[in-house]
């Protein structure tokens, strides 16, 4: 057997939980964790593009927690040369013994800001990204071993392109799924079900904040233009209509996250734009 697939077998199965001690974090985990949301929205991002480039010949789902592990990060120089980076019975069994069998690892801690949807794509097009199945699930607490950088990693070519104007962002979605942020309102978001979601409605609506997301199309609906957005809000994915034409401001409150000047509802804009060669 190989030895990365004896790796990843040992971690159990990646699409769930591999240890209690996971799920014991992710049931403790709040709502949202910017650094996976950017990740998870930068792997679908480039997902998509990947077949409507024709570069993959289905939709792949790539590993979004490697982003997690590796944004932001330097390359650890002369790492391929290190004895505990190569991939032995040995190390891989000294590892099993260190981080998961007996010791939770929380990497949680170790990040000082949270990652963007930006810095996720720029790892992506530098070290490349494993599938999905190759790698740890999403919150996994464990520290990737040193010898992980033996598993495979599909190559990855492109820039990421980026825009603050709405107009560009409907001219880039003609070609592919764009990124963007929503901003949340609630009780407004969490009422929206089949309608359409255009900020707050009232004197006790409350800001919650930006949220990433990923605008797939955008249609006119009851006279309005309408963007569906694919986004990941109380643990749960879905598709909000989101009115396109909706600007608000906020006027009260010291909080910096508050909104200041007039805004749509949609803002920071980007895409993955793909080398096909």
């Amino acid at each position: 057997m190989d030895m990365n697939q004896l790796f990843m077998q040992s971690m159990a199965k990646t699409r769930g939980l591999c240890h209690p001690d996971c799920e014991k974090a992710s049931s403790e985990q709040e709502d949202y964790d910017a650094s996976q949301h950017a990740a998870m929205v930068a792997v679908n991002l480039i997902s998509s593009a990947r077949v409507i480039f024709k570069l993959d010949s289905g939709y792949t789902e790539y590993s979004a927690q490697y982003l997690v592990d590796n944004a932001g990060k330097e390359d650890d120089q002369g790492e391929m040369d290190q004895q505990s980076s190569q991939l032995t019975i040995e190390n891989l069994l000294q590892y099993m013994e260190a981080n998961v069998w007996n010791k939770r690892e929380d990497v949680q801690g170790e990040r000082e800001q949270h990652l963007t949807v930006k810095d996720c794509l720029e790892c992506a097009f530098k070290k490349g990204l494993p599938r999905r199945e190759q790698w740890a699930h999403v919150g996994c607490t464990f520290k990737a071993p040193p010898f992980a950088c033996h598993i495979p990693r599909v190559p990855m070519k492109g820039e990421v392109i980026e825009t603050k104007s709405l107009d560009e962002a409907l001219k880039l979605l003609k070609q592919q799924p764009v990124g963007a942020r929503l901003h949340l309102f609630s009780p407004e978001i969490d009422r929206v079900g089949e309608g359409i979601y255009d900020g707050p409605s009232s004197y006790g609506s409350s800001y919650v904040g930006l949220r990433d997301a990923i605008i797939v199309a955008v249609d006119k609906s009851e006279g309005k233009f309408v963007a569906t957005v694919k986004i990941c809000y109380k643990k749960k994915t879905s598709f909000v209509k989101v009115c396109m034409s909706r600007m608000f401001v906020q006027l009260d409150g010291g909080d910096e996250s508050q909104v200041k000047e007039p805004t749509g509802l949609l803002v920071d804009f980007c895409i993955p734009r793909l080398s096909v060669n």
